[in-house]
């Protein structure tokens, strides 16, 4: 090779970036599948709503039902009352009722989420 090709060649390749990395997502390992079937209107509806998320159809039906499971663990837990049902449930809390046949009963079962 002539010397003027050489550094030619040279330059070109002092010329050259390395690649740019990419950050990579990780992704949580699945550790089941659900399986629903539905009418195909639900399944357009759900669709559009996927789009205009910018989520793919699982991503978004991922999304919605564990919105949608938090809330409801929520409403076991959070409560908001105004001021006069705030008084009345420490009124309730500071007399409690006096043990009766139905409430022994109630408290002998287990709670819903031991079941």
């Amino acid at each position: 090779m002539p010397a003027t090709q050489k550094r030619s060649a040279g330059a070109a390749a002092a010329r050259i970036k390395p690649a740019k990395t990419r950050a990579v997502k990780t992704r949580a390992v699945k550790a089941g599948t659900l399986s629903i079937r539905v009418d195909d209107a639900t399944c357009r509806f759900i669709d559009r709503g996927a789009a205009i998320a910018g989520l793919s159809r699982s991503e978004f039906m991922i999304q919605s039902a564990r919105q949608k499971a938090e809330e409801m663990l929520l409403n076991q837990r959070l409560f908001v009352l105004n001021d006069e049902d705030w008084k009345a449930f420490n009124d309730a809390l500071d007399a409690p009722p006096r043990p009766n046949a139905a409430l022994k009963a109630l408290l002998s079962r287990p709670a819903p989420w031991q079941k």
